[in-house]
């Protein structure tokens, strides 16, 4: 089980201690509930150095990343992020992840759930193309800050001009005097930034925004409250709501894929699927009675299947059930009411527009 440079702060902190992704993360410290509604008003710090990070260089770099993901990369100009998939030649997901743009190289951030997986999928597309692959997963550390007060905790930490720091963007900066990548991104829906810095100035570094912050009430948050306010922005986790057998348009992420833009791998499969129509779409529901949907759990109009649970649970926001589920064509439309099964008990939902909550970026 890996360990990530701040494993010491976290079990001096009385973290619950979870295996996550082959490593032992931090699944809650003062309470999932807590540690949500912090970073819905305040501020709190994630580590997220699980996470894989891969760079690709060399004279066909963008034409490789353009072909390996679904967007277009011939778009992003220097210090720009970008959301995407690498999809299979099916179509299927094979992860989602984000993409930053150098002047002379690329970096791709992957789910830590698919690091070796990942690193085969574009090893295998790369014999392909004149470019450099390097694994450099365990050479970063990265930490979330996210919540209204984090811009306010991070100035005080940084000379840069962070007003000038627009969403999905990054830069190079300087942090407690240490050097870093700032990017204005992050996976709770809240102003937030995440910082890819050295391991061995992970500890210095989350000391400092913890000092920094604590007039503006941050504290830590462990992965639960992080899934709990992805949910409740409609992001979608790998493995729970996209993986291999759905496709980029099924999840409805149809808005990170440029059918237009040049060939690419799954491009294929997705022009056909959108020729032949869709039959289901990953949609966002809320509970109208009381009762918590989880992963699998079955949706119906009267007698008859029509979906199944993805992701589910309790909302802090809202105080009440909330989930993700892929619904057959054509109960998927907004307003549409329909019934979960909870152990035999069917409860109505209704469909609705996402996100959950409105928050401010």
């Amino acid at each position: 089980m890996k360990k990530t440079a701040l494993h010491a702060i976290h079990t001096s902190l009385n973290a619950k201690m979870v295996p996550f992704a082959g490593f032992e993360m931090p699944i809650q410290y003062e309470g999932i509930m807590a540690e949500h509604e912090r970073v819905r008003s305040a501020a709190g710090l994630f580590d997220v150095s699980h996470m894989g990070e891969f760079w690709v260089a060399g004279p066909e770099a963008e034409t490789f990343v353009d072909y390996a993901t679904v967007n277009n990369v011939a778009s992003l100009s220097k210090g720009q992020v970008q959301y995407s998939c690498m999809c299979l030649e099916d179509g299927g997901i094979v992860d989602d992840l984000l993409v930053y743009k150098f002047a002379d190289r690329f970096l791709l951030v992957v789910n830590a759930s698919n690091i070796v997986k990942d690193w085969e999928h574009l090893s295998r597309l790369a014999k392909d193309f004149d470019v450099t692959l390097n694994n450099a997963s365990d050479e970063i550390s990265l930490l979330a800050l996210q919540g209204p007060r984090s811009k306010d905790t991070l100035n005080k930490l940084t000379a840069a001009n962070l007003d000038s720091l627009d969403f999905y963007h990054f830069g190079i900066a300087d942090v407690d005097g240490m050097a870093m990548i700032v990017s204005r991104t992050g996976y709770t829906g809240e102003l937030g930034y995440e910082l890819y810095h050295d391991p061995k100035d992970a500890v210095q570094l989350w000391q400092a925004i913890m000092k920094a912050g604590e007039e503006f009430g941050i504290g830590p948050v462990g992965l639960g409250a992080r899934d709990t306010l992805r949910l409740e922005m409609k992001y979608c986790l790998y493995g729970n709501d996209i993986d291999e057998t759905t496709s980029p348009l099924e999840a409805r992420i149809g808005w990170a894929v440029d059918l237009d833009h040049n060939d690419f791998c799954g491009k294929d499969a997705l022009l056909a699927q959108k020729e032949a129509g869709i039959d289901r779409f990953l949609v966002a529901f809320k509970m109208k009675e009381r009762g918590l949907p989880r992963n699998k759990y079955e949706i119906f109009n009267a007698d008859q299947k029509v979906g199944v649970v993805t992701s589910g649970g309790h909302s802090p926001t809202l105080k009440q059930g909330i989930g993700l589920a892929y619904i057959n064509k054509p109960y998927q439309k907004i307003g549409t009411e329909l019934q979960l099964d909870i152990r035999g008990k069917r409860l109505n939902i209704e469909i609705i527009k996402p996100p959950f909550v409105n928050t401010k970026k």
